[in-house]
């Protein structure tokens, strides 16, 4: 098992800007105002701020689903969703060693892009977050066709290559049908 290597500060520098740019993409694309877009409880993480348990190998990322409950709320009618992204550093920058072509900005682009626009489905009722394999994987490929959809027509150095590299996620699936 290789080694969970963190981002350095300056790829951090370069994660937020593409999860900053990936808000505001995901944002404009769902028509959402920023008081709405700001009622949507997430968090992204990176390696260095997660628990072991929040640590996979294999996928660049995941999302876990937390109950929420405000501080002075004791009423279990105030709880809430509360999605932690957990981006996986190790398996980003695995992929970046195997695919020289791709960058760490696009690619983070794409990773975080997709990941609200789960979030953005869970949070309006347009997929459950827990189904049986066979949706979870044509839900992948709904989200996956989304994120071409939104990021297709941005201008951003190495992102046809990080298209490219996803194109196979686009292909139609066999199992569940989009609703």
């Amino acid at each position: 098992m290789e080694q969970h290597r963190e981002f350095n500060s300056k790829q951090i520098d370069t994660v937020n800007s593409a999860a900053e740019m990936a808000e505001e993409l995901v944002s404009n694309f769902y028509k959402m105002s920023t008081s709405q877009w700001l009622q949507r409880r997430y968090d992204i993480k990176t390696l260095t701020d997660l628990s072991p348990d929040e640590i996979v190998d294999g996928p660049f990322a995941q999302i876990i689903r937390y109950e929420g409950h405000h501080q002075d709320r004791t009423l279990g009618s105030s709880a809430y969703d509360f999605y932690k992204i957990c981006l996986q550093d190790h398996a980003i920058q695995a992929a970046l060693r195997q695919q020289p072509g791709i960058k760490l900005f696009p690619f983070v682009l794409y990773i975080v892009t997709h990941e609200l626009i789960h979030i953005v489905r869970f949070s309006k009722f347009l997929q459950y977050f827990d189904v049986d394999a066979e949706e979870r994987m044509a839900e992948e490929k709904r989200v996956h066709e989304k994120t071409h959809e939104i990021l297709k027509s941005v201008s951003a150095p190495g992102l046809a290559d990080v298209l490219a590299f996803y194109n196979e996620w686009r292909m139609p699936y066999d199992g569940v049908r989009d609703p």
